[in-house]
């Protein structure tokens, strides 16, 4: 990859091994945090440092100069599990869109929680009507931005794992959970940051893809081994189960031609 300046809203969970990733691929990166105790720690790995709080009326921190000179700009930022959030997610999307320039670029990190369940597979090409809170607040910035004049890609991942999560204290021990036999939707962080890391290269602009592992092991068979590799009681299931959807990963894989590292999350575990 060429060297590019790209700018990282929100250097949390994948936003900072991203930035370590790119820098090492020759990328100047900033890098925006909450926590004034994680600016040292931007520092350290190359990453330009840049305080930046963003709520519903106004951005707090230097935003000009983090967007300044960058081409592609890494929104990155998910959805808070607060009231009202619905009005309140899209209004600060429109905060941050402002001060872009025409000749910027856009990855959004979005969820596969804007599908619906259908009890089937789900497609980029599905109508979607989200069935949450959170699901209906990204549905509503994704609308913005594909209406935005810039040069824009939506990124859907599933449920996210590797690094630091560990599945199975999710539910170890619960007893009499629901939806054993449901099929799971999970990709791994380095296959986050590989997929990305095929957008930029390839220079895969105004599209929505998923992120999403192969396989599709049952909430059972997941979280059991998860539980079990921590030593920890697996939960028990009940044998009554609802809706769910499987999610495609067919465009990342024949379009981007990406090959996931971790396909199956079993073994990820």
């Amino acid at each position: 990859m060429t060297q590019k300046q790209i700018s990282i809203l929100g250097c949390g969970w994948l936003g900072f091994p991203l930035a370590q990733f790119l820098i090492e691929k020759g990328s100047i990166v900033k890098g925006s945090t909450t926590s004034e105790n994680k600016l040292e720690v931007l520092k350290k790995e190359q990453i330009q440092p840049f305080l930046i709080s963003i709520n519903e009326e106004k951005i707090e921190g230097d935003i000009e100069n983090f967007l300044k000179g960058s081409e592609i700009i890494f929104i990155n930022f998910p959805p808070r599990r607060i009231p009202n959030i619905e009005s309140i997610y899209p209004k600060q999307l429109d905060l941050i869109l402002k001060y872009l320039k025409p000749n910027q670029k856009v990855i959004f990190i979005s969820s596969t929680s804007v599908y619906q369940n259908t009890n089937g597979i789900v497609t980029e090409d599905l109508e979607i009507q989200p069935e949450t809170p959170s699901g209906k607040a990204l549905k509503k910035c994704e609308e913005i931005l594909q209406s935005f004049e810039n040069k824009t890609t939506i990124v859907r991942f599933s449920g996210l794992m590797g690094k630091d999560r560990k599945p199975g204290r999710f539910l170890a021990n619960k007893l009499n959970l629901n939806n054993g036999n449901n099929p799971i939707n999970m990709i791994h962080l380095e296959d986050c940051i590989g997929l990305i890391n095929q957008i930029i290269e390839k220079e895969f602009w105004n599209q929505i893809v998923n992120g999403c592992a192969d396989k599709h092991p049952t909430r059972k068979e997941f979280y059991t081994k998860a539980a079990e590799k921590l030593h920890l009681p697996p939960p028990t299931f009940s044998k009554e189960n609802g809706s769910f959807k499987i999610v495609s990963n067919k465009k990342s894989k024949e379009e981007l031609n990406y090959l996931y590292q971790f396909s199956n999350p079993l073994d990820c575990l």
